[in-house]
């Protein structure tokens, strides 16, 4: 199995025929930190030209860091959350300040989010980080007794939202893009090669991309045609080209496909069955009809966990793989990190029996009603608050490897996140990189491990 795919869902890749791309962030990498910082110059001139914000707020400086995927935002209290994947706060923000863990129990009174309440966005679109790192700032300013004159934590949210949308809407974004592409876009060579690999072996490749047409083919030409030999450019890489599709609509609706003339960029209404061409909006349902084709013969390939991942899992049989960029990164620190949770896991394993013997000496106590193993016990806790003590430093240590404000994207302290839970549940497979997959057999078979659940774990754990 290849070290860097992980799955989730066993996926046997000789069932699948065609392979569906996203083309932003997934077929088209972008230099992710400079395309977070347009995003995030863009939101903070368009707050103040458009919403009438303060010009101080210009002053703000991007902080890269500052944001994880996966966030949540408490658009009442003006704070930054990350879930386990119970959906309980593990971690938390308000503007640029940690939340301790007695004042976020008194704040929430539940740590458990419903995450259907209003008040709360999920932070998972493409300026994931350049959103959350401004609305923190945002909030931060506004508890300033001396620049106390911007709007309530929910108006900034909802303005932060709208000049997001607007900037995609008039094309602020993408106008930086077209004039710098080298500034922010990466050409990889191993996905041209890897397309090749697997267009040898019968499989198709398509892209449904909510991009207009001008700028996917743009970006196409840039990225995809300089590693084609003679003649050949996108087009003959990808059996259809879906742009505007309005994902995630797309997995769900009935809109119409229009057909679009590629020389002359003209639409006009399709009327009869889908063929091999560029088109722009249509839907999940149709495209797999008139293809001919069973759900689970198409494998769609996103970076967005919920217009490319989740809501296709839900309204559509198509099996699904996700890119998170940020996986590279991840590993490596978990790598490094090996050598501190082994010493954590040995001093766990000294301490967890010291913890036991403390609660039964206790219970034998209160139930005999009478004082008993006084020095014991509190010989007992000494070593366990020693044993602490020796944790702490490495615990410390193991979380300056990752994000220095939300630690690892994928875990919180010793449970998965919220962001994790949905990967694992609604991705069949997952990488940092498209070419990654591109990369292994077009037969291979995904195998998911099994999980062994809690009663099994200990029952595994006493035959040891």
């Amino acid at each position: 199995m290849p070290s860097n795919v992980f799955c989730n869902r066993t996926l046997n890749m000789k069932r699948v025929n065609y392979i569906g791309v996203d083309m932003d962030h997934t077929l088209v990498r972008y230099k992710s930190e400079n395309f977070e910082s347009l995003a995030y110059n863009i939101m903070r001139e368009k707050l103040v030209a458009n919403k009438k914000y303060p010009m101080f707020i210009l002053d703000l400086k991007f902080q890269y860091n500052r944001a994880i995927r996966g966030l949540i935002i408490d658009r009442i209290r003006g704070n930054l959350l990350k879930l386990s994947r119970h959906s309980a706060i593990r971690l938390s923000y308000h503007g640029l300040s940690q939340i301790d863990y007695s004042k976020q129990n008194r704040i929430y009174k539940s740590t458990y989010i419903d995450l259907k309440d209003k008040s709360y966005d999920k932070i998972d679109t493409s300026f994931s980080i350049a959103f959350a790192t401004l609305f923190g700032q945002l909030v931060e300013l506004k508890d300033n007794k001396e620049k106390n004159n911007l709007p309530e934590y929910p108006t900034m949210a909802k303005d932060l939202n709208e000049v997001l949308d607007e900037a995609h809407r008039d094309g602020s974004l993408k106008s930086v893009v077209r004039k710098n592409l080298s500034t922010y876009i990466i050409k990889d060579p191993d996905v041209v090669k890897g397309i090749e690999k697997y267009l040898k072996h019968d499989k198709k490749f398509f892209i449904v991309t909510n991009s207009d047409f001008e700028y996917a083919k743009m970006l196409l030409e840039y990225a995809i045609n300089p590693f084609l030999k003679g003649t050949k450019t996108w087009q003959n890489l990808f059996t259809f080209v879906i742009v505007s599709a309005k994902k995630p609509d797309f997995f769900f609706s009935e809109n119409d496909f229009l057909k679009i003339d590629v020389n002359s960029g003209h639409h006009h209404q399709l009327k009869e069955s889908l063929s091999p061409g560029v088109y722009s909006g249509g839907n999940a349902n149709r495209f797999t009809a008139d293809l001919g084709l069973e759900p689970d013969e198409i494998l769609y390939i996103g970076d967005h966990i919920y217009g490319d991942i989740v809501r296709l899992k839900k309204d559509c049989a198509w099996r699904t793989a996700l890119v998170v960029d940020e996986l590279d990164e991840e590993v490596k620190g978990l790598k490094k990190a090996q050598p501190y949770i082994k010493k954590i896991n040995s001093l766990m394993a000294k301490k967890i029996p010291l913890e036991i013997k403390i609660d039964n000496l206790i219970s034998k106590r209160i139930e005999a009603g009478k004082t008993h193993h006084e020095a014991k016990i509190k010989s007992l806790i000494q070593r366990s608050s020693e044993t602490d003590k020796k944790i702490s430093p490495l615990i410390k240590k193991q979380n300056l490897l990752f994000n220095p404000y939300w630690g690892e994207v994928m875990r919180v302290g010793i449970e998965e996140s919220y962001f994790a839970y949905q990967v694992e549940r609604f991705a069949c497979i997952y990488m940092a990189r498209l070419s990654y997959l591109l990369d292994v057999s077009p037969r291979i078979y995904f195998r998911s491990a099994k999980r062994e659940l809690p009663h099994e774990r200990a029952l595994s754990a006493s035959h040891e």
